[in-house]
C-alpha cells in the first residue's frame, strides 16, 4: 500500500480508544514473597523492584528510614561502598533505593544477560549491609549541610509547615527533620530498621522486561530459597491526625525577600474513597496541568507567578488537596484571593463541555502514554497492588474519566472547595 503524503492521517480522540491493561503473571516465591512479572521482547533489558513497607510510617526514630535507604550501598562485610558501586557500573546496572512516607523501593535496571552478576550483590546489600560509621558520619554531615541551605528558602519552609498543619507534627505525613535528628542517628538504628523492615516477610517483587523462565528461577534461588532478615511481620502503627486549629498563617522568613511561597491545603479522603478518582478530574481542571484554570488566571492573565499547581497528595493512609505557588511578595494576598475566586466559579458555574473534553483528553492521553512498554505497565500494576486494588480500579477510572459530567464536577467543587476547610500559608 502506497502512503499518500498529501492526505492527513485521521486524528482520534483519546476518548475513542478501548483501554486495555495487559495482564501480569502473579506467583509466589518459595519463601512466600509475592512475585509479579510482565515480559516483552523489545530490548534485552529488565527492571526488578523490591518493595517494602519501610517508609516514615514504620520508623521508630526520626530520620532512620531515609538514612537506611541512602546508606544501603555503604558497605557489607565483603565489599566497600566503592567496590559495590564499581561492580554495578562495570555491568552497566542501575541500583536505586528510594523511600517515602509509606514505602521503600529497591529498583534494579540492567541488561538481562548480566542479571546473574548483579543479583547476588543486591541480596548481600539487603542482608549484610554494615553501615560503616565513617559512611554514616559523611551522610550526617552532608544532610545537615543540605538542610541548612534548604532552610534559607521560603518554599522549603512552606512545604514543611503546610504538611504539619494538615496532619500534625507527630504524624508521619506531617513531621520534618532537624539537624539534631541527624546527629542522633546511630549505626544500631539503621541495622535494626534494615533487618526489621527489609525482610522476605515484608516484601513484594515486580519484574518487567525481557527475561526467561531461567531468570525467574534465578530470582527465586537468590531471594526465595529461604527466609531472610526478620520473620516477624512489622506492626502497623496507628497515628491519629492532629491538625492545626488555626487556619490562616503568615510567616516572615526573610525581611529582604521579594518573593513569597503560597501553600493552601485541606484534608481529603484517601484513595479508597469513591470521591478520590472524580477529584482527579476536578483537580486537573482546576490546577493540575498547564492549561488549568489557575494557570490561565494567575500566571497568564495576572502575571503573579511563573507557575501554579494543585494536587491530591499521593499517600496510602491519608490524603489532602493542595495548591502551591511562588509569587511576588506584593501580590501574594491577591493571588490567594484569585485562588478562592476560581474555586467559587467552579462551585457556581457549570464547566463548559469543550473545556471538560480537553481535560478528559489530557488525562486519558496520559494513561495511553503509561501503557507503552512493560516498564510503564508494571508501574501501573504496582500502584494498584500496593494500594489494595485490582484491575477493576483501572477500568472504572477510565469509564469515569470518559463519562463524568459538568454537573458532577460542580457537585464535587461544592463539596470540597469550602474555604473554611483550607489552611492558608504565605511564607515571605
Amino acid at each position: 500500500m502506497t502512503l499518500d503524503r498529501k492526505q492527513a492521517p485521521v486524528i482520534y480522540s483519546p476518548q475513542e480508544f478501548n483501554y486495555i491493561l495487559p495482564p501480569i503473571s502473579s506467583e509466589t516465591l518459595d519463601n512466600g514473597i509475592p512475585f509479579y512479572s510482565l515480559t516483552d521482547s523489545v530490548e534485552p533489558v529488565l527492571q526488578l523492584s523490591l518493595v517494602f513497607e519501610a517508609g516514615l510510617w514504620f520508623e521508630t526514630k526520626n530520620a532512620v528510614s531515609q538514612a537506611t535507604a541512602a546508606l544501603l550501598k555503604s558497605g557489607t562485610t565483603t565489599c566497600t561502598s566503592f567496590q559495590i558501586n564499581d561492580t554495578f557500573e562495570q555491568y552497566g546496572a542501575s541500583v536505586k533505593i528510594s523511600t517515602d512516607a509509606d514505602w521503600s523501593v529497591l529498583t534494579v535496571s540492567c541488561l538481562t544477560k548480566h542479571l546473574s552478576k548483579i543479583l547476588p550483590l543486591v541480596f548481600e546489600l539487603l542482608t549484610d549491609t554494615q553501615f560503616p560509621q565513617s559512611e554514616i558520619d559523611i551522610y550526617v554531615q552532608n544532610s545537615k549541610q543540605r538542610l541548612s541551605v534548604q532552610l534559607l528558602k521560603s518554599e522549603f519552609i512552606a512545604n514543611r509547615k503546610i504538611d504539619e498543619y494538615i496532619f500534625g507534627f507527630e504524624h508521619p505525613y506531617g513531621k520534618y527533620l532537624f539537624a539534631s535528628d541527624y546527629d542522633a542517628l546511630k549505626r544500631e538504628d539503621l541495622l535494626t530498621h534494615l533487618h526489621k523492615t527489609y525482610s522476605s516477610l515484608n516484601c513484594k517483587m515486580f519484574l518487567a522486561g525481557m527475561f526467561t523462565q531461567g531468570d525467574k528461577q534465578l530470582i527465586n534461588q537468590i531471594f526465595g530459597s529461604n527466609p531472610w532478615n526478620s520473620q516477624e511481620t512489622p506492626a502497623i502503627p496507628h497515628y491519629p491526625v492532629t491538625p492545626e486549629t488555626e487556619k490562616k498563617h503568615r510567616i516572615v522568613h526573610d525581611e529582604k525577600s521579594v518573593q513569597g511561597s503560597i501553600r493552601m491545603a485541606a484534608p481529603f479522603p484517601p484513595k479508597s474513597h469513591p470521591d478520590f478518582v472524580p477529584m482527579i478530574m476536578l483537580n486537573t481542571l482546576f490546577g493540575g496541568y498547564f492549561g488549568s484554570r489557575l494557570m490561565s488566571n494567575i500566571r497568564e492573565e495576572k502575571g503573579y507567578t511563573y507557575g501554579i499547581h494543585s494536587m491530591l497528595l499521593n499517600q496510602k493512609n491519608e490524603s489532602g488537596f493542595m495548591i502551591t505557588t511562588e509569587a511576588g511578595k506584593d501580590v501574594c494576598e491577591l493571588a490567594v484571593a484569585e485562588i478562592y475566586k476560581e474555586m467559587d466559579l467552579l462551585k457556581t458555574e457549570l464547566v463548559d463541555e469543550e473545556e471538560l473534553n480537553l481535560v478528559k483528553n489530557y488525562l486519558l492521553g496520559s494513561i495511553l502514554g503509561g501503557l507503552d512498554g512493560s516498564f510503564h505497565i508494571i508501574q501501573r500494576w504496582k500502584g494498584l497492588i500496593l494500594n489494595g486494588f485490582t484491575e477493576e480500579r483501572f477500568y472504572s477510572n477510565i469509564n469515569l474519566y470518559k463519562s463524568i459530567t459538568p454537573a458532577q464536577i460542580q457537585a464535587l467543587a461544592q463539596k470540597y472547595f469550602d474555604k473554611s476547610t483550607f489552611y492558608e500559608l504565605v511564607v515571605t
